[in-house]
Formats: structure tokens, sequence, C-alpha cells
């Protein structure tokens, strides 16, 4: 049989110390494994966030040319009422002229 004394010492506050550094080093690793998996979701979070930017400028340029082609027919529509109301008075001004040249006076229809 083998006797202890054969065995080579070990030395326990440097197997201590290297069983703490192991411990310390898979602790970062892992900590450096989780801060690159937080970066990955941050990363997918600011595409989605740069996603959402786009669509939020093109609905603002889509309802600003929206409401400019609704004001381009309002205007339209209130020219041709201008137009429409000078178009009724000239023809209203017209017939009191014949009216006026061909009796003379105008007189109520009820007279």
């Amino acid at each position: 049989m083998a006797s202890i004394d054969n065995f080579p010492r070990i030395d326990m506050a440097t197997l201590e110390a290297t069983l703490t550094a192991e411990a310390v080093k898979r602790e970062y690793e892992s900590l450096a494994k989780e801060f690159e998996a937080m970066g990955a979701e941050l990363i997918s979070a600011a595409k989605k966030c740069e996603a959402l930017t786009t669509d939020v400028q093109n609905t603002i340029r889509d309802t600003a040319e929206a409401y400019r082609q609704e004001g381009k027919k309002i205007f339209e529509r209130i020219e041709e009422c201008a137009l429409f109301t000078e178009d009724v008075r000239k023809t209203c001004e017209d017939v009191k002229r014949r009216m006026i040249e061909g009796n003379g006076v105008v007189r109520r229809m009820d007279q």
C-alpha cells in the first residue's frame, strides 16, 4: 500500500484562489453572453422603431397630400360657385335691362 506521504501536497490557498478565479471567469462569461443577448434584443427593437418611424413619416406625408387635394377640390368648388353667381347676377341684370327697355318701367307681376 502507498503511503499518504507519497501523494503530492496540494496548497489549499492556491486551490481556493484557482477555483475562485474560475468561478469569476465563468460568471463574467455568463454575463457577457447575457449582454450579447440583450444587444440582439435592443438591435431588434431599434429596427422596429426605424420601421415605425418610416411608417409615421409616410402617414404624415400621405395625410398632408390628402389635405392638399381636399383643399384644391374645395377651392375649385368655391371658384365654380363664384363664377355661377356672377353668371346669375349678369343674367338678372340683363333681364332687368330688357324689361326696362321693352316696357319703359319694371312693373310687379301682381299689379
